[in-house]
């Protein structure tokens, strides 16, 4: 029997980690059960009114975040916040294939224009690893707008 799993962020945003690692993984934002969305409509602004109709007003320590994949295949992310600030590096970590099936300069160029991206969204470049085959095939080391380690692989 297979397990689906949930990743979960400790984080001091969720809203803001959300927005960013929904944008990194082409993810969506879930509206509050039984709403739909309509174009355009802030899902956050969404829950908010949700709440408000059943009569719950968040203390802002217990707001969450979720994102999910549109197409159902990959895990849900959930963002929680926690007291504290991160401290050292991440144990575990999250490879966003950027580039499959790319090799050599091709890979890389395709890491690079990826890396501006995320750079305009908020994200942070670290470290530049280059291929050096038959093992490596070339990496770029990110961290999220909280210093989330992360890699376009």
């Amino acid at each position: 029997m297979t397990r689906a799993v949930q990743i979960t962020f400790d984080c001091h945003d969720p809203i803001r980690l959300a927005r960013f690692w929904a944008e990194v993984l082409d993810y969506i934002i879930p509206g509050p059960p039984g709403v739909t969305l309509e174009a355009g409509v802030d899902p956050f602004e969404a829950w908010s009114e949700f709440l408000s109709g059943l009569g719950i007003d968040l203390d802002p320590a217990d707001v969450r975040a979720a994102i999910e994949d549109p197409k159902g295949r990959g895990p849900r992310v959930f963002f929680q916040i926690v007291p504290e600030d991160k401290t050292v590096k991440n144990r575990v970590h999250l490879d966003v294939r950027a580039a499959p099936g790319l090799e050599g300069d091709e890979r890389m160029d395709a890491l690079e224009s990826e890396c501006a991206r995320l750079l305009e969204i908020g994200a942070q470049r670290l470290q530049r690893v280059e291929p050096s085959p038959p093992l490596e095939t070339g990496f770029i080391v990110m961290c999220d707008p909280e210093g989330n380690e992360f890699c376009l692989d």
